[in-house]
């Protein structure tokens, strides 16, 4: 994670204590919040703004969400003593929450549903080389079983359940993070652990607002 300005390291540590303050306490996924470069992922006129604890829009009624709930999230696809194996993004955005997750799983897999902003993550994640990073320009909804199963799934979109096809896609051992749709007003975040072949755990967590997970591509 080098091209950035280095008059930002002093704000990636100031984030990553923000992040530490708001309760997560998983030690690598805060490193990863203090080594990329949010303002990297903005257009110039958001920088002031980067560093906040905040979402903040980013084109095509979408966000780059809040670092807190990206660190709550990634923290929750960990498992005690277990590293990150392969690991599949519902919702690419601008590509932000893809660079935290390739600093701490041995793969990952991306997927967008919005061209232009497929496009843009491209274009923002070029200049860092990630090797272990994989974008796909398509329906999330639908999962990617060319390369399941996963050991986590994460979805940057609430929907009313979780897909099937990410379900059937998830590893047995393996984690899955959402957010889920209550009612009108209300979204939960929502653990999935695949216990056997059959069965599923699952526990309700947060109290969260994101963007709607919809199916298609535009």
């Amino acid at each position: 994670m080098r091209p950035a300005a280095e008059r930002f390291a002093g704000h990636r540590q100031a984030l990553a204590a923000k992040v530490l303050a708001a309760g997560i306490k998983h030690h690598k996924t805060l490193e990863a919040i203090a080594t990329v470069p949010r303002h990297a992922f903005l257009d110039a006129g958001m920088h002031p703004q980067a560093y906040e604890d905040t979402a903040l829009p980013i084109g095509h009624s979408q966000t780059i969400s809040k670092p807190s709930v990206v660190a709550r999230m990634i923290e929750l696809l960990h498992k005690p003593r277990h590293r990150l194996g392969k690991v599949l993004e519902i919702g690419t955005g601008c590509g932000y929450q893809a660079a935290v997750l390739s600093l701490l799983a041995e793969e990952v897999y991306s997927i967008e549903r919005i061209r232009p902003l497929h496009d843009l993550a491209r274009t923002k994640l070029r200049p860092f080389r990630i090797n272990n990073l994989r974008l796909i320009y398509g329906d999330g909804i639908l999962g990617l079983p060319q390369a399941a199963p996963f050991d986590g799934i994460i979805l940057a979109a609430a929907g009313l359940g979780i897909p099937d096809a990410l379900l059937d896609q998830l590893a047995i051992g393996g984690r899955l993070i959402a957010p889920v749709v209550k009612n009108e007003q209300e979204q939960q975040l929502v653990m999935v652990e695949r216990m056997s072949s059959q069965r599923y755990q699952r526990t309700v967590l947060d109290g969260v607002f994101f963007v709607p997970l919809q199916s298609g591509i535009v």
